[in-house]
């Protein structure tokens, strides 16, 4: 039988997947995704994500994701709390997330930033429940949160800083997700975090339809020469993970299940719907 995979991370309630949300996620079953997991990034998504989640045999996390906080009220985080609290005995629901920091768009407010944040670690400690981070740019900062307010580990999503780093979200028991950034060539510290990190922490994702791999990408020169944008679907997973097994000399096979352990270790309620 050919691998399997859990996409740790797909915004499957994205807009850009409106039109066809049922064949998308069944284009990815059929390329071997067996299982999805769907962050929301605000409170007002809570419904489509675990409609999503339901419907399909996925999992879902509920959080308020950095570059929301703008338009986020401020009793947002007592609505999440009221939403974790209805559902928190539905299997479906493996995380608060996305959560975290963002220092890399310009105009947001770090202190709103952090406040969120901070609060959102304490509903994961309340509800015994793991974090999907949102890292850029910001990774010492969220490892200070962790560190004041320990939380049972998760995922930190989209990892790009340094093995010092790495190795200290590690050590607090997280995983590092990898996904399309990795494809591109140039992403010479990236490929050399994901090869030389221990395999035992390493989970793949997408984060679809945001961070295409470079089949997908098209620059502005060629968009504006007519060539259209792809759009990065989860069905995209078993390719990047090729690319990650090329750069470990590892064998696909192997790669599927360790990264499935590994998601069903940072997030502990996978196992429920894991063979």
């Amino acid at each position: 039988m050919p691998p399997t995979w859990i996409d740790t991370h797909c915004h499957l309630d994205a807009p850009e997947f409106a039109p066809d949300v049922n064949a998308v996620r069944t284009q990815a079953r059929a390329a071997g995704v067996q299982h999805l997991v769907i962050p929301a990034v605000q409170v007002a998504h809570a419904d489509a994500v675990r409609q999503l989640a339901h419907r399909h045999g996925d999992s879902y996390a509920l959080g308020i994701h950095p570059l929301y906080t703008p338009q986020a009220a401020d009793d947002d985080v007592e609505h999440l709390a009221q939403l974790l609290e209805q559902h928190r005995n539905d299997p479906h629901l493996v995380a608060i997330g996305e959560i975290g920091l963002d220092f890399f768009v310009p105009g947001l407010d770090a202190e709103r930033q952090t406040r969120f944040y901070r609060q959102q670690l304490q509903l994961a400690r309340r509800f015994d429940l793991p974090v999907i981070l949102h890292v850029r740019r910001s990774a010492d900062a969220l490892l200070k949160g962790l560190r004041e307010l320990p939380v049972q580990g998760g995922i930190a999503h989209a990892f790009n800083g340094s093995l010092q780093q790495a190795q200290a979200f590690i050590a607090l028991g997280f995983k590092l997700g990898f996904g399309g950034a990795l494809t591109y060539e140039r992403a010479l510290q990236l490929r050399r975090l994901a090869t030389e990190l221990p395999i035992e922490a390493l989970v793949l994702e997408t984060d679809a339809p945001d961070m295409p791999p470079h089949w997908i990408y098209r620059t502005a020169a060629e968009r504006a020469a007519g060539q259209p944008q792809g759009r990065n679907t989860p069905a995209e997973l078993p390719r990047i993970a090729q690319v990650l097994a090329g750069l470990r000399g590892l064998p696909l096979e192997a790669l599927a299940a360790q990264t499935r352990a590994n998601a069903r270790t940072a997030l502990p309620r996978l196992n429920r719907w894991m063979e």
